[in-house]
């Protein structure tokens, strides 16, 4: 069974010193041709290096690399994981794993921060969006595969690794380290609690419960509070996605009628791909809602947030998104463990695809961290040649120093938190939602 995810096939074997290529079917003459050629090259390369570089070569760690080299030219998301690395993947979706509790993508050889997940230790040790790991425990990242560096980061409970992290626009950055200590993961994706006459309620990641979380969280906050309550502030900062259905299902939660998102592949010889909708039901009762968004919100709070922002059905408090508008689906490969292919792209109901761009908030609010978020991901853009406006330039989203990890607000809890206070203003004097055409 595959499983969707917010991050031809040709096979061969080895027999002796000649490489055999089965070839893809249903390929015209020419293609076919062209094919068997390159094909061929790589056979021929492969034999070299076996045979004739000066150390001496592991072939499964030969063709790992050479499929993982394939993948990343692809997109930062696409990725070969061993059998190891497989199964943990497929049970972090579950809701528990082992490691840092941090999610990462690789940028320009550098792994590069999405988000850090609620109370892991990552989080605690003040890790944020958008910041660059250059060494793990002193040894660079660049030339190694992005999967590499996650096996690395994970490990036995209770030991230690030094991340060195580089912060801040390049002509500001600065590099320190922070020394982490790996735990057994626990996900508690959904926490919640009364402000004032408002339900809140966090969104961390989402994995296979969360739905079902939020739902119980919601039903918990209606019992205390009764016919006070006048509304739902949804946080969805630092939440680095997960799994398509739950981010459907979360959306459709607040939703009665109408599409929810799209999915499709950006090519001519695929089908129009598919598209999601609402069923009636509305667990909010139609009361107001905000949303709070940051540059650490990827890919499925990506597809909440423009699904409720498409159709007015809340205001989005914060600032923009990270812009990850691509699906990546978990592909099992038997012994050989599995793959994380990007598939299609998804689009908001209103037709948007916010790769690279990201959901803009109705409502800017900004805490210190934001800034920091925004300035990373400003510096993303300009180097991969993405968009770049003339407010992305303006100075009062350039952080003027780089405030020390330990510093640094984490939403809803240390500092005065400056969003959350702008999304009860909006809610108590509620403007109309924008809708994004």
């Amino acid at each position: 069974m595959r499983n969707f995810l917010l991050g031809g096939v040709c096979a061969f074997a080895l027999m002796g010193s000649v490489a055999l290529f089965a070839a893809p079917s249903k390929v015209g003459g020419l293609q076919a041709n062209e094919t068997y050629r390159q094909l061929n090259l790589f056979g021929e390369i492969f034999e070299r290096v076996r045979n004739d570089y000066y150390k001496e070569t592991k072939d499964e760690e030969l063709m790992e690399h050479a499929i993982n080299g394939m993948l990343s030219s692809l997109d930062p998301y696409s990725v070969y994981m061993p059998p190891r690395s497989f199964q943990e993947a497929r049970v972090q979706t579950r809701g528990e794993f082992g490691g840092l509790g941090i999610e990462v993508t690789q940028e320009n050889g550098l792994i590069k921060v999405v988000s850090p997940i609620d109370d892991t230790p990552a989080q605690k040790a003040g890790v944020l969006p958008g910041d660059l790991i250059t060494h793990l425990d002193g040894d660079p990242v660049m030339g190694k595969s992005l999967q590499e560096s996650i096996e690395k980061m994970r490990g036995a409970p209770n030991t230690n690794i030094v991340l060195t992290v580089r912060r801040g626009a390049a002509d500001a950055a600065k590099n320190f380290d922070i020394k982490i200590t790996r735990a057994v993961i626990k996900t508690r994706v959904v926490r919640a609690r009364r402000e004032g006459e408002f339900a809140y309620l966090r969104i961390s990641s989402f994995n296979e419960h969360t739905t079902q979380d939020m739902a119980a969280a919601i039903d918990k906050l209606k019992a205390e509070i009764g016919p006070e309550l006048k509304g739902y502030i949804i946080d969805l900062r630092d939440n680095p996605g997960g799994l398509l259905d739950q981010a459907i299902s979360v959306s459709d939660s607040f939703l009665n009628q109408g599409e929810i998102v799209s999915t499709r592949a950006l090519r001519p010889s695929t089908d129009d791909g598919q598209r999601y909708n609402a069923k009636r039901g509305d667990v909010a009762d139609g009361k107001p809602m905000a949303v709070l968004i940051n540059g650490g919100s990827a890919s499925a709070s990506e597809i909440v947030a423009g699904a409720l922002q498409d159709h007015h059905r809340a205001v989005m408090v914060g600032s923009t998104t990270f812009g990850k508008g691509l699906v990546q689906t978990m592909i099992p490969l038997g012994e050989f463990g599995g793959m994380k292919l990007t598939t299609a792209g998804y689009f908001t109901p209103s037709g948007r695809s916010i790769d690279k761009v990201g959901i803009s908030a109705d409502v800017e609010a900004w805490n210190e961290r934001d800034r920091q978020i925004a300035a990373a991901l400003k510096e993303r853009r300009q180097m991969t040649d993405t968009r770049q406006t003339e407010e992305d330039k303006a100075d009062k989203q350039e952080p003027t120093q780089v405030t020390p990890p330990h510093q640094v607000p984490t939403p809803g809890q240390d500092g005065p938190d400056l969003v959350l206070q702008a999304a009860l203003e909006v809610l108590r004097a509620p403007p109309k939602p924008t809708a994004r055409k």
